[in-house]
């Protein structure tokens, strides 16, 4: 595919559990390089990708780049797996504490994206005025973020909620059936084009977010070098 024009801040981000790049394309438009690294295949990945255990890559690798983000698997701590799918729960491993703490044994920044993390900031892509509600939560370190405000949602999602059909401006980027949005809905409501894979937008980051704070992490870190 043809990444999008940017201004190269010299920067390095490594993107640990990269899925399909959603986080990844936003640090590219913020100016960083990026590389991805994603225990399973990933052929849809536009940027430079290897497969790998993020946390044994991070470990051996972490302190080459000058940036780290991680978006480690959020199952365990998914509020579906807490309510709904609960039994399922132990069947999920919880990679967020080793994989904070690889982090930190590297010596860089970072950022990780988990249900479960400090929330340092937390972005809606309706702030962005994406048609979804989706939030995510981020904790850093090495680096301060700002968040935005966070505004009233404009009305329903659309779609069936107990028995009930709603019509409404946002689209339900997961699932399948009930008025879900269907795969070029979700492409629109994430700003992700390059995939057409369904679990791999199901988990996406719309790359708004991580622009938005890749640019402020590269204004303090550029900074704090000079």
């Amino acid at each position: 595919m043809d990444l999008p024009e940017r201004e190269p801040n010299g920067l390095r981000v490594l993107d640990l559990c990269c899925c399909s790049g959603g986080a990844s394309m936003g640090y590219w438009r913020a100016g960083y390089d990026v590389t991805g690294v994603d225990i399973t295949p990933r052929p849809r990945y536009p940027f430079p990708f290897i497969q790998a255990d993020a946390i044994e890559y991070v470990r051996a690798h972490g302190h080459e780049y000058d940036l780290l983000h991680a978006s480690w698997p959020c199952q365990f701590g998914a509020a579906i797996t807490k309510g709904t799918n609960a039994h399922l729960r132990d069947t999920y491993p919880d990679l967020l504490p080793p994989g904070r703490e690889a982090m930190l044994a590297a010596g860089q920044p970072y950022v990780i994206e988990n249900p479960e993390a400090r929330k340092d900031v937390e972005l809606c892509a309706a702030q962005f005025g994406l048609p979804t509600i989706r939030h995510r939560r981020f904790e850093v370190h090495g680096w301060t973020p700002m968040g935005l405000p966070h505004a009233p949602h404009r009305g329903y999602v659309r779609g069936w909620r107990h028995g009930v059909y709603r019509d409404g401006p946002y689209y339900a980027v997961y699932g399948k059936g009930g008025g879900k949005a269907t795969i070029p809905e979700m492409q629109e409501a994430l700003g992700i084009t390059w995939t057409d894979v369904h679990e791999e937008l199901t988990e996406a980051i719309p790359p708004v977010f991580t622009q938005f704070l890749g640019e402020q992490a590269a204004d303090q870190l550029l900074a704090a070098a000079a």
